[in-house]
């Protein structure tokens, strides 16, 4: 949405006081939020309740399909998901406060390298945990709605991953467009020979000096200038 405010890199210029409940109804910050709360459910579930003893075994095994491997992958993804949803907003609150147009696109950039990664990652979450789920046919003494909440979960940890992305992306290629457009409004004009000499942080209080452009423009050869007046005139010899 175009604002007549001036921004960069979807945030505004250095200098502006921190409005919280602007920050907090920005769409990236309520997916922030909820890819936030979806890694806590399927990691905490799966730790809490994703394994369960084997039968004639007091060994544990995950309930999906007895594959402790789907287990593990899904707690780290959901813990990595967490700590990674906190730290970038705790940046996407920050970011309005760099003055460096170069701090923000590394940051835009981190940003949305690591978010496409992790799309992909809970997208093969999701599809891991599905399969092992499917092929989980002995399901006695097993949380069935836990082990469904979980594949929920990491499909809605997918789509909202995904949609962070493309907010990403978008607000990297609108940071690249506002400062091209920055520096071609600002480049000086260099078809005229003379500008005018202007001192934005000159103390003098006198007004600018401005000089016309055809100054010290004159041919590099001339005649002798034709004298003015009666041209008869002899000066008196002594």
């Amino acid at each position: 949405m175009e604002t007549g405010e001036s921004t960069a890199y979807g945030a505004s210029l250095a200098g502006g006081s921190f409005n919280f409940y602007k920050f907090i109804k920005q769409p990236l910050t309520i997916l922030r939020l909820l890819s936030w709360v979806f890694a806590i459910v399927v990691f905490a579930t799966i730790t809490a309740e994703g394994y369960v003893n084997a039968k004639d075994s007091s060994q544990v095994v995950c309930i999906f399909n007895q594959n402790d491997g789907a287990c593990n992958y899904g707690v780290g993804i959901g813990l990595i998901a967490f700590f990674a949803s906190t730290a970038f907003l705790f940046a996407d609150a920050y970011l309005p406060l760099m003055s460096s147009a170069q701090e923000r696109k590394r940051l835009v950039m981190a940003d949305l390298g690591f978010s496409g990664i992790w799309t992909f990652l809970w997208f093969v979450c999701f599809c891991l945990l599905a399969n092992q789920w499917v092929k989980t046919t002995d399901r006695n003494g097993i949380p069935v709605d836990a082990a469904q909440a979980i594949v929920v979960f990491t499909f809605f940890s997918f789509v909202a991953w995904g949609v962070i992305t493309y907010l990403a992306l978008m607000r990297f290629r609108q940071g690249v467009r506002e400062l091209g457009q920055g520096f071609a409004e600002s480049a000086p004009d260099h078809t005229s020979p003379y500008q005018a000499s202007t001192f934005p942080h000159d103390p003098s209080p006198y007004p600018a000096t401005t000089y016309p452009a055809d100054l010290y423009q004159q041919p590099p050869f001339m005649g002798k200038p034709e004298p003015t007046g009666n041209s008869n005139y002899q000066p008196p010899s002594y």
